[in-house]
């Protein structure tokens, strides 16, 4: 697709995108066709590669940053307003939540899965989202110094990095396991170290 998009024919792409992101969800990966996209959206075939010329890849690659967009657009608005400690603890519901919900299915691995995570569009949107949300929870350390919970100089980049990964690893067994057990405890325990760190020595 050459040339920028009307505002028309962003909002046609956007329509197709999540379209297919339904398709996905349903059928997942594997199975679904651009003839189920088609229908879902109604849109002619020359229409979809007028948007996609690449095909299925593209149109993958177009729902994986979707996807990826979501998993911060359901954090919001907790995850840009983590300034008190009731605030973390909402956060935390809030994923958890969201994870339950999402149940051991998540689309965003099914279509890395079918794109290729070493395909350098795939890698960056993993890198961007990762990006975004450790951004988020820097920033609401940040906002727990300036309210005086916690030391400045506690290293931000390192504990919000942290944070992440006990959230990743808990999803990551959560997919595997079904159970949101250790997710619950990854981010309880996040939670509590991260609060310690503002308590004074003994």
């Amino acid at each position: 697709m050459r040339g920028a998009l009307t505002p028309k024919g962003q909002a046609t792409r956007l329509r197709i995108v999540e379209g297919a992101a339904e398709v996905l969800r349903e059928k997942g990966v594997g199975l679904a066709t651009l003839d189920d996209v088609r229908t879902r959206t109604g849109t002619s075939k020359s229409q979809l590669f007028h948007y996609f010329p690449a095909g299925k890849d593209a149109l993958l690659l177009a729902v994986a940053q979707y996807e990826a967009d979501r998993v911060l657009d359901d954090q919001m608005p907790q995850l840009g307003c983590l300034d008190s400690w009731e605030a973390w603890h909402r956060w935390r519901d809030v994923v958890v939540e969201r994870y339950e919900a999402q149940g051991d299915h998540c689309p965003l691995s099914s279509l890395f899965l079918q794109i290729g995570r070493t395909e350098p569009g795939a890698r960056a949107v993993v890198v961007e989202l990762l990006r975004k949300w450790q951004d988020s929870l820097s920033a609401g350390i940040r906002a727990l110094q300036e309210n005086g919970l916690l030391p400045m100089s506690l290293d931000v980049d390192q504990a919000a990095a942290a944070m992440l990964a006990a959230v990743q690893g808990g999803v990551s067994i959560m997919l595997s396991t079904g159970s949101s057990t250790h997710l619950r405890a990854a981010l309880d325990w996040g939670i509590v170290q991260l609060r310690a760190a503002g308590q004074p020595s003994a």
